[in-house]
Parts: C-alpha cells; sequence; structure tokens
C-alpha cells in the first residue's frame, strides 16, 4: 500500500480523474434521510407489465416487419424475432439483478454511478437525456399521420392541428404532435398510479389489434393454404446470415423495457415485482412479435409485402379492406403508450442525477401532493413538445438507439463488478467526515497499514485532520475497479480483486476491438480475421480466468439482498456487452458524429457544473464494513 507521502503526490495525477471514477453508495436510509421527498409506492406487477409492454411495443412492428422480411429474413423473420427476443433478455436479466440490489430512480445511471464511476455515469445518463427527448419527439410526430386516416387525410385534419409549413424556413411544424406531448406531460403530473392506468387502458387496445392481427391472419392462412411459405426459395431465401442480419434490425424493436426499472422507487415490492415485470413484459413482446412476423410472412410471399403498410396491406389484399381501420388504431396506440413511456422515463433520469448534484437541484423536486417529479416532467415535456412541433427528428432516430445500448452495456458490466470486485468502500459527505477520525482510532488497522504512526494525528488541528482525511480518501480512490491491501491477512482477497479487476478491464477493451474489427468493412479481409481471432482468444481467456476465480464474497451482502440474481456469470453479461457494443459501433458514422456533439455538450456541462457540485465532490471514502459505525457515531454527537 501506498504510504500517505505517495498518496500526496499522486494526488495531483490523479486530480484530474478523480471525479470519473469516484462511486456513490447504494441508497440506503442514511441517504434517504437528508431531505428528499419520496415518489409514492404504488405500482404492481400488473403495472410495470403495462409501462414495460407500452413502452417496449412501438408502432415499428407495423412497419417493420415488412422492411426486414423483404430485404434481410424472409419468411425467417419470426426466427430473428425469437434471436433478438434472447438477445434483449440477457440484458434483462443484468437489469433485474440490479434493480433488485439498488432499488432507487436513474435506471442504467444509477447502476453505473454505483458500480463504474461517476465519468460513466454522467454519460449514461446524458445520453438516456437525449434518447427519450427526441424518442418522445419522434413518436409524437408519428401519430399525426395515423389519426388522420379516421379524419380522411392530413389536409382533413382540423386546421389548428393539421400540419403547416412556414414559407420563410421551409419548417413543417406539427402542432397535434405538441399537443399530444403536452397531454402526456400532464397526465404524468396527476400521479404515478394514474399514468400507469392509462398506460394499462392503451397497451390492452394495442395487445388486442394484435391479437386480431393473429387470430383474423391465422384463420386466413389456415384457410389458403399459406402461400408465403410455399416458395422455391425455402425457408431461408437469405441464408442464415440474412436471419441473424434481420435480428440485428429487429432487435431495436424490444427497447423500452428499460424504462420498467426507472419506475423502482414507486414499486410496492421492487425485489420481487421489478424481475417479474421486466420478463413478462418482454415475454409478451417477443410472443406477439413472432406471432404477427409468423402469420403476416405466411399470408403473402416476402416480396410482395409493402415496405411502408405491410399489415395493412395483406388484409386488403383478401378483401378486408375494414381492417385497416383496426390496425391503424393499434398503431395509434402504440405510439401513445411508447410516447408515454419516453416521457414517464426521463424524468426519474433528471430527477436522480439532480439527486447526485450532476444537475441542478431544481430537477429533484417532488410535489408533495402528487408524489411525482413534476418540475423535471413539465420541463422534459416542454422541451419535447417543442421538437416535436419544431423538428423532423426522423434523421436523428439513429441517436435514440445509443442511449439504450450504451446503458444496455454498462449495466452488463455492472454486473460483473457487482460480482467479482464490488465496492467495498463508502462515500461519507462532509457532516460526517468528523465521525472518520474517531473511528479510525477505533478501527485504525483495518483503515490504514498497521503503522501506529500513520493512525496518529497528534495535532488535532482542523487543517491537519482535513489533509487527514483526504489522504484516506485519495487513497481509496486511486483506481475504480483495484481496491488497495488493507493489511497482510487480507493479500490474497485483494489479489483476487485486482486479478478480476484488470480481467473484466481487458474483457470490456477485447470486445470492443472485436465489435470494431468485425463491423469495419473498409478493412481488408485478412486484417479483420486476425485482428478478430487474437480478440476472440483474448475474451476466451478472459472468461476463462473469470469463471476459474472466485466471486467476492461481499457480493451476499452489496445493496439490498433477496432479491433475484443474473444466471450463467461471467458468460451473460459478457455476451450481453459483446451484442450491445456491436451494435453501438455498427450505427454508422453519421450517427456517432451526430451523438458525438452531444456529448462533447454534455461533457461542457459536467466540467462547469456537476463536477464541482456533485455531492462526492471531496467526498471521504471508508471502509462499508464501519460506514454503519460512523453514522451511529455521529447520531450519537448529535444527541
Amino acid at each position: 500500500m501506498q504510504s500517505s507521502g505517495n498518496v500526496g503526490g499522486g494526488r495531483k495525477c490523479f486530480w484530474g480523474f478523480r471525479s470519473l471514477i469516484q462511486r456513490k453508495q447504494v441508497d440506503s436510509v442514511h441517504v434517504r434521510s437528508e431531505g428528499h421527498h419520496q415518489l409514492a409506492r404504488k405500482l404492481s406487477v400488473t403495472d410495470l407489465i403495462a409501462i414495460g409492454v407500452g413502452a417496449t411495443i412501438g408502432a415499428g412492428v407495423y412497419v417493420l416487419v415488412g422492411t426486414v422480411a423483404r430485404e434481410h429474413a424472409g419468411p425467417a423473420l419470426t426466427i430473428s424475432f425469437l434471436i433478438a427476443g434472447i438477445a434483449a433478455a440477457l440484458s434483462a436479466f443484468c437489469y433485474a439483478e440490479l434493480a433488485c440490489r439498488c432499488p432507487s430512480a436513474g435506471s442504467a445511471y444509477h447502476y453505473s454511478y454505483i458500480c463504474v464511476g461517476e465519468g460513466v455515469a454522467w454519460l449514461v445518463g446524458w445520453a438516456l437525456i437525449l434518447e427519450y427527448t427526441i424518442g418522445g419527439a419522434a413518436v409524437a410526430r408519428g401519430i399525426t399521420p395515423n389519426l388522420a386516416l379516421f379524419f380522411g387525410g392530413v389536409d382533413k385534419l382540423p386546421a389548428i392541428l393539421g400540419p403547416h409549413t412556414i414559407p420563410v424556413f421551409g419548417i413543417v411544424v406539427d402542432p397535434c404532435a405538441a399537443v399530444l406531448v403536452l397531454i402526456v406531460t400532464f397526465l404524468l403530473c396527476t400521479g404515478i398510479k394514474e399514468s400507469s392506468l392509462v398506460q394499462m387502458i392503451v397497451t390492452s387496445v394495442n395487445v388486442s389489434v394484435m391479437l386480431f392481427i393473429i387470430i383474423a391472419g391465422g384463420y386466413l392462412g389456415f384457410k389458403t393454404g399459406w402461400v408465403g411459405y410455399e416458395l422455391p426459395s425455402g425457408y431461408f431465401p437469405f441464408g442464415i446470415n440474412g436471419m441473424f442480419a434481420g435480428s440485428a434490425v429487429v432487435f431495436f424493436s424490444y427497447i423500452g423495457f428499460d424504462s420498467v426499472t426507472s419506475t423502482v422507487e414507486e414499486v410496492k415490492n421492487p425485489q420481487r415485482d421489478l424481475p417479474l415485470g421486466i420478463g413478462i413484459a418482454l415475454f409478451i413482446c417477443c410472443i406477439l412479435y413472432m406471432f404477427v412476423s409468423f402469420v403476416i410472412t405466411g399470408l403473402v410471399p416476402y416480396y410482395a409485402l409493402d415496405p411502408d403498410t405491410p399489415i395493412s396491406s395483406v388484409f386488403a389484399s383478401y378483401g378486408l379492406q375494414w381492417a385497416v381501420y383496426i390496425i391503424t388504431t393499434g398503431a395509434i396506440t402504440a405510439l401513445f403508450a411508447s410516447l408515454l413511456g419516453s416521457l414517464l422515463a426521463q424524468p426519474r433520469i433528471l430527477m436522480a442525477m439532480a439527486r447526485d448534484g450532476l444537475l441542478p437541484s431544481f430537477f429533484s423536486d417532488i410535489n408533495k401532493n402528487t408524489q411525482v417529479p413534476v418540475k423535471s416532467t413539465v420541463t422534459t415535456g416542454i422541451f419535447a413538445a417543442v421538437l416535436a412541433f419544431f423538428m423532423d427528428v426522423s434523421q436523428l432516430a439513429g441517436m435514440v438507439s445509443v442511449g439504450t445500448l450504451f446503458a444496455f452495456t454498462t449495466a452488463a458490466v455492472s454486473v460483473l463488478i457487482l460480482r467479482y470486485v464490488p465496492p467495498d468502500e463508502v462515500p461519507l459527505s462532509s457532516s460526517l467526515q468528523e465521525s472518520i477520525k474517531s473511528a479510525s482510532f477505533r478501527f485504525g488497522p483495518n483503515i490504514q497499514e498497521s503503522d501506529s504512526k500513520n493512525l496518529q494525528n497528534p495535532s488535532g488541528s482542523s487543517a491537519n485532520n482535513s489533509r487527514y482525511l483526504h489522504e484516506i480518501g485519495e487513497a481509496s480512490l486511486g483506481y475504480p475497479l483495484i481496491q488497495k491491501s488493507i493489511s497482510q491477512e487480507n493479500q490474497n482477497e485483494q489479489t483476487r480483486r485486482k486479478i478480476s479487476a484488470w480481467t473484466i478491464t481487458f474483457l470490456c477493451i477485447g470486445v470492443f476491438i472485436f465489435a470494431f474489427a468485425a463491423s469495419a468493412q473498409g478493412l481488408s479481409s485478412i486484417l479483420r480475421f486476425t485482428v478478430c481471432g487474437v480478440c476472440g482468444a483474448l475474451l476466451l481467456c478472459c472468461l476463462i480466468v473469470l469463471t476459474c476465480t472466485d466471486q467476492d464474497d461481499g457480493r451476499h451482502s452489496f445493496g439490498h439482498t433477496g432479491g433475484f440474481t443474473c444466471p450463467f456469470v461471467p458468460f451473460l453479461p459478457a455476451a450481453c456487452i459483446l451484442i450491445n457494443t456491436y451494435l453501438l459501433i455498427d450505427l454508422g458514422a453519421a450517427t456517432w458524429i451526430r451523438i458525438s456533439v452531444w456529448f462533447a455538450i454534455g461533457a461542457v456541462v459536467y466540467l462547469f457544473y456537476g463536477r464541482s457540485h456533485s455531492s462526492l465532490f471531496n467526498a471521504v471514502y471508508v471502509p462499508s464494513a464501519y460506514a454503519d459505525e460512523m453514522y451511529r457515531s455521529s447520531s450519537d454527537n448529535l444527541s
């Protein structure tokens, strides 16, 4: 272990990175007692399922089946949805464990702040803000043309709601989309139970429409002989590669179930209900997707599907013109439920970031009457409404996926960290730092090296005490994953933690290089195969090391215990990291150029506000085993 002198010298080296690697404590009764009003715990499993299904099944499925079947999978689209559903389930398993252990609002932002560090958590939260804002605006814009069908066309909409073009700027404004966003915002401000009830009703209508498609389409298929499956090209016209390419495309239709975890503080029994809500919602979505795709690709040849309105055109080809109105109703309700899911999740992300000091405290205020973050909800609604009114955000759709895929990746990394190197130190607020000195004298050999001169602070002055506290804190913050050895007795445990930490680090680096090489079409085939082969061997070695390494005993007591645990660790999280990293890199250069601008803005906000206002700024870290003693000592002193 470094001496205090070495720590003082290292302080200059790591000062610029200190805030990026500091990690917060799992929210507990100590944290909750710091004056925050709490959200209302009113949600049940049924509410979570409705939120998850509604946020996941958007109108994309009403269009996606035609495009993917024609260009990638053919009749094998059903298997593509199954593979994509299994891939999404990997992330769902990770989310379920983290939500049980860390049941506080913030979703992946909250988990990455606890397990990885403040810098990564800020990027995740910043990306999710962009995702929900653009996603909500895009969904609202998609409702208008579908709604216009019931009026006989867009031109027949009431003048106050119909799209208009501003001649000077050539901008098409959409008042209907903005009004819908404001209506949903008002609904969310009334209370979580009220908004979840509306979500349940709207989602039920959407699911009923999909069941109609399955039942009515199945009847037509058995009546006519499933002509779509009697093709000379067979079930795999584009081969196995086409089927997997289709899976990569339809994977994005499963994005949305993570919004369930943003409501964790509003769930009556989160450790039991959250895993059930996430799992059942994802299962329902997968089953519906598979049956709808099976019916549609079986009724007509895949190459005859309309890429814009595949389901409506299929029923119209069988003379069921009236079915178009039912299917359009399903598309509208799907879009409305997706809009509700987006505007429900983002205020809770803002609230969590404001609680941690990374955003102004304005966003963390919770209304005493409705027990929801009204200020964050109104702010989110106004921004989304302005975007929906003025901008055609369809070109920015790729940026929506970055937030979710990035969140999925960090959630999987967080599971590995939690299992092998869970944080074993707790940050204490400045009001409690005086307790550290008294506890250090009592438990000194466990906090520092067993050298008596390092444990004593004879002057007792505030300046020396401050330096002493910072030396303890910064010695703990030297590395985000590698913990310093505390005593000779713990050398083996510290060695295990170091090996595990470096292995997880190399696993993530290997995954990134492997995914980049696999998606880099500009590289020569020999170079791509060489790089992929080397990185594949590195990944295999990392998995073998983690498999042979004992998981940390502290994982059993970390956070809130007794809930769901992710199976097949480290293989399942590693597969999740690989899949999501590949999809992230494969989004294309144009998307990453746009998202880089957003991240650059976020970096400026963090450097000039978030870093200095963080609740962990100048925090002191002590071993979590003695954190309760610190709080008890503080309570005794106050009394």
